[in-house]
């Protein structure tokens, strides 16, 4: 049986502590033994994503290789290679290592006004990694290597989608359900949401999307989940008036403040892990951009569960008067 002391730590867990962050999500476990946790304290963690949607780890001691070997734990991990383009450079060693920073190849702090920042800009609205992928992502495991002062911002910012979707009001949940919406979800929507100028000429309809139920059961929990972020495009079968106004309206209830909780990075090596099929996420503003370097690397797990593709299949519906080609989607990356 579970008990709660009154500072908010739970004796649920053996094999580590717990502190909780929120009162329906986000946990911070001290006392894991990284980066090698015996199969005890790697079976809780999985049991604290399962329950918590996100977990805070401080002071981890990894680097880059004991971060990659210890996702490899996780499940199938995604790698960086259909992203690379000709003549550019690679940071890390390994592909399974996603640029989530405000660096450039050469170890500097990026302008706020180059590309890669005009592209990062998504990063800044809620989301989940990988929903525009042809197979979607389930954790991702962000870890700090080189952080701003204190007092400059840069934290990673999180929503509980599966509370908002318990407290959706009765009669929208009804429709969710019996209507079961399915989203298309492209990363060129996001980036031109976030960066409209940057990508004025970038014709989103044209970009690869994949589909996902926007009501679906988070399987390691049994709860259901609102699985809506900044990728999704469209709903299908609506028009485009009924399709935009139900986005807005679900992602608005998702990230009310009730339902967020903000962590900071206080260390190098500091990780944050979430899963993505029930939080969303997004990086935090602060006064660090163009002068301090925020260098975060992440790791990201394919989803496994039986939803883990998506449902792009000839049988499913287009909404009216849009052409959806998926017959040579390529995934695209996307830094938390």
């Amino acid at each position: 049986m579970e008990e709660t002391r009154a500072s908010g730590e739970h004796r649920q867990f053996k094999a580590f502590r717990v502190k909780e962050l929120h009162p329906t999500f986000g946990a911070e476990i001290e006392g894991v033994d990284f980066p090698d946790p015996s199969e005890e304290q790697f079976q809780e963690i999985l049991a604290a994503m399962a329950k918590y949607g996100v977990c805070v780890f401080r002071k981890t001691g990894m680097d880059d290789t004991a971060h990659v070997e210890f996702s490899r734990r996780m499940g199938e991990l995604d790698d960086i290679r259909p992203y690379i383009t000709a003549g550019r450079k690679m940071r890390y060693e390994y592909y399974e290592l996603f640029d989530a920073g405000n660096v450039d190849e050469d170890g500097n702090v990026i302008d706020p006004n180059s590309p890669k920042a005009q592209y990062q800009r998504g990063n800044a609205l809620f989301h989940v990694d990988s929903s525009f992928n042809p197979r979607r992502a389930s954790f991702s495991l962000l870890r700090a290597y080189e952080l701003p002062p204190p007092g400059h911002g840069g934290n990673t910012d999180f929503a509980d989608s599966r509370t908002a979707f318990d407290e959706l009001p009765e009669p929208l949940k009804s429709e969710l359900l019996e209507k079961d919406y399915v989203a298309a979800h492209c990363m060129a929507h996001s980036r031109k949401v976030a960066a409209p100028e940057f990508f004025k000429d970038l014709d989103v309809t044209t970009q690869p999307m994949h589909l996902h139920r926007i009501a679906q059961k988070h399987e390691p929990s049994g709860r259901m989940n609102l699985y809506v972020a900044a990728h999704a495009h469209h709903v299908e079968g609506l028009d485009a008036a009924r399709s935009d106004a139900l986005l807005k309206q679900l992602l608005n209830h998702t990230t009310q403040e009730k339902y967020r909780t903000s962590i900071p990075w206080e260390n190098p090596t500091d990780m944050i892990i979430w899963d993505n099929t029930c939080v969303l996420h997004r990086a935090g503003s602060g006064t660090f951009a163009g002068k301090f370097k925020r260098d975060l690397r992440r790791t990201t797990v394919h989803d496994a569960s039986s939803t883990a593709w998506g449902l792009n299949e000839p049988n499913v519906s287009r909404r009216p008067g849009f052409s959806l080609d998926v017959s040579n989607q390529v995934p695209q990356p996307v830094a938390a």
